[in-house]
């Protein structure tokens, strides 16, 4: 039985839940989202309570994801999403200008990423950024992506990660 499933989402004040042609739109103070509801998965809605119920047991995997994404954009609209990246080393920096987001990460030449429609990206100084938004996937995979340019490496510890990121650390070669 799915526990994440047949958890009761309450909807603060202020947010509005609709359930449209199987389409949810969640709308709050930051915005709207919208997601299709995955197959074999009915929304009940009483005053400030959702509950989601499925048709079968074949229909179980899909019930606790329906359930946390609605979970999900409704936190979206209210507090939004955000992550922190930090870039360690010598040269390593970010640079936001307006819609780019560029990185010296000690290639030959910047690497330029356009900014998603939806997110924005601050800089806390050369060598931080906070990228912020209301879509939880959306948030994740831009910092995802940034952090593909240079991942850190084990050695010096140097390259881009989360700042509450642990990066394992090994040991170089011995002298001989």
């Amino acid at each position: 039985m799915s526990r994440i499933g047949n958890r009761i989402i309450t909807v603060p004040e202020g947010v509005t839940v609709e359930n449209v042609d199987n389409i949810v739109t969640v709308k709050g103070p930051k915005g709207s989202l919208e997601q299709p509801m995955l197959k074999g998965i009915t929304m009940k809605q009483e005053e400030n309570k959702i509950t989601l119920e499925r048709k079968n047991d074949n229909f179980k995997a899909m019930h606790g994801t329906m359930n946390a994404l609605i979970n999900n954009m409704i936190i979206g609209v209210t507090k939004g999403y955000e992550k922190q990246l930090e870039i360690i080393g010598v040269g390593y920096r970010f640079n936001v200008q307006g819609k780019k987001l560029v990185i010296n990460a000690g290639y030959s030449h910047p690497v330029n990423m356009e900014i998603p429609d939806g997110l924005s990206v601050e800089a806390n100084g050369n060598t931080e950024i906070t990228v912020k938004g209301i879509d939880k996937v959306k948030v994740g995979e831009f910092a995802a992506n940034i952090r593909k340019v240079r991942p850190p490496e084990p050695y010096k510890g140097k390259g881009i990660r989360y700042k509450d990121e642990h990066i394992r650390r090994k040991e170089g070669k011995k002298a001989a």
